[in-house]
């Protein structure tokens, strides 16, 4: 298979989950990357900036622009952290009970995105998703 065709496919699929996502998120005044922030933020409690950006793989400033905007939307809480520079980002009340409605509708979603695989394909694709940008070193550790 020619790469630069599964990249080119993959990166297509990547933006038309990501508009059907923003989409679904609108009613809630969300966008897909804010939801990212929600969801991680919601598995793993409160973080700091820089452990979000390095979670999500994303820059420094892209990460504070979108915490200000979910801030002012009262998603999130910045926090001072253990000195000036850090900030803690916590989930507001308001985020912890509109949660689970966010996230049933994303199921929802989901369920139908990827509907057109069968159980089997789903869970093969979510496995070779987790290896995507892995060494090769790494994997054969991990086995």
């Amino acid at each position: 298979m020619e790469t630069s065709n599964l990249l080119h496919t993959l990166n297509q699929k990547a933006r038309l989950s990501s508009k059907q996502l923003n989409e679904e998120l609108q009613e809630f005044g969300l966008y897909s990357s804010q939801w990212a922030i929600l969801y991680v933020l919601n598995q793993n409690g409160t973080m700091t900036q820089t452990e979000i950006w390095q979670y999500l793989k994303v820059e420094p400033p892209t990460v504070t622009r979108t915490l200000v905007r979910m801030e002012a939307s009262g998603w999130v809480i910045r926090k001072s952290g253990k000195d000036k520079r850090e900030r803690c980002i916590v989930l507001t009340e308001m985020a912890k009970e509109k949660f689970p409605l966010v996230q049933s509708r994303l199921k929802r979603f989901e369920d139908q995105f990827v509907s057109p695989l069968s159980q089997q394909e789903q869970q093969q694709l979510q496995h070779l998703l987790e290896k995507l940008g892995q060494k090769r070193d790494d994997l054969h550790e991990g086995q």
